[in-house]
């Protein structure tokens, strides 16, 4: 080994070498064929050892959480079945009845910034919502959850929402889960959907529609059931 490292730093017997200071003789031709190969064998085993330094150091820095983040490194590719476990990707399908209450005494629909003033579709209103739903479209039926989000009249020249909702379950299996809705939904069209963006505890990664259907809507109150067909994937 000391060998290959006197090869490398004095070639050719140079004059300030210690064995130039001991022999004063140049190397045979076969002597420096012997050292040019020792040298292409050892440079890439220094160079590879060099790089495995490198690389172990850059993986460590990954893996540490907080040292990472103050290197910059703020996110890193999982393992899915590590993740997941044996879980598989399923679709379901939940039918529910949607109340906005913006009447009487305990209103689940409120008002939280008015219309521009002369709006013949109250264009710039938001609600703030906490609608019950449930499995039929009678408001007193055993609730199942809530909605809770708010929406916004975003058109000048008709009634078109931006909805944004969470669906948060309160019974059996999926007390605690939530999916969530984001979309536009135009009020007076037969048949709206909006997409599923979102959700929690069950329906993580979930992802999929809701059809929206009216089915009962007074003027004077303002109050409305809908009717819900939501069709999410998640695992």
């Amino acid at each position: 080994m000391h060998d290959n490292i006197f090869y490398i730093y004095y070639p050719y017997g140079a004059s300030n070498s210690p064995s130039a200071e001991n022999s004063r003789e140049r190397p045979s031709r076969q002597e420096t064929k012997r050292m040019a190969t020792k040298t292409a064998i050892l440079v890439p085993i220094l160079f590879g050892f060099a790089w495995s330094l490198l690389s172990s150091s850059f993986l460590g820095a990954s893996a540490a959480g907080g040292q990472g983040e103050a290197d910059g490194i703020f996110g890193r590719t999982l393992n899915q079945k590590k993740l997941l476990g044996s879980r598989k990707e399923k679709l379901s399908h939940f039918k529910l009845y949607w109340h906005d209450v913006a009447s009487g005494k305990n209103p689940t629909s409120i008002s939280v910034v008015k219309p521009i003033n002369g709006s013949q579709t109250f264009f710039g209103a938001v609600n703030m919502i906490d609608n019950a739903l449930t499995l039929g479209s009678d408001p007193s039926l055993k609730l199942v959850g809530r909605a809770q989000g708010f929406y916004a009249q975003t058109a000048q020249d008709q009634v078109d929402l931006l909805m944004a909702k969470n669906f948060a379950f309160v019974e059996g299996k999926y007390n605690g889960s939530s999916i969530t809705v984001l979309g536009r939904n135009p009020v007076f069209d037969a048949v709206r959907e909006m997409p599923v963006v979102g959700g929690s505890g069950l329906f993580r990664f979930a992802h999929g529609y809701a059809q929206l259907r009216t089915h009962t809507f007074d003027l004077k109150t303002g109050n409305a059931t809908v009717e819900y067909n939501i069709y999410v994937f998640h695992y």
